[in-house]
């Protein structure tokens, strides 16, 4: 099933550890829970024009929250770590450095 490139990639993920991350031409993304890696790698490089070497993956679970005596559950996510070639650079995350 070939998705859109925007609904694969749902955020870039900035936190300490991703600016971290960047300076080894790393790069963060939250993704659709569905997508693949080659989804992913083909979606990254449609939309910001960069040619992908790695891409990694991983489902981070929710948290469970209370409040008072009602619990509820933060829904999970998947975070996709991509490795761009020597030179290349997403501009959308140099601008928030």
């Amino acid at each position: 099933m070939i998705r859109d490139a925007h609904d694969i990639l749902i955020k870039p993920l900035v936190t300490e550890k991703t600016t971290i991350l960047m300076e080894q031409n790393k790069y963060s993304f939250i993704v659709n829970k569905k997508a693949n890696k080659i989804e992913i790698r083909n979606a990254v490089e449609s939309l910001f024009k960069v040619r992908v070497l790695n891409v990694t993956t991983r489902i981070v679970k929710g948290k469970i929250k209370r409040m008072g005596r009602t619990q509820g559950k933060r829904p999970d996510t998947k975070r996709a770590v991509v490795t761009l070639a020597a030179g290349d650079r997403i501009e959308v995350f140099s601008a928030l450095q």
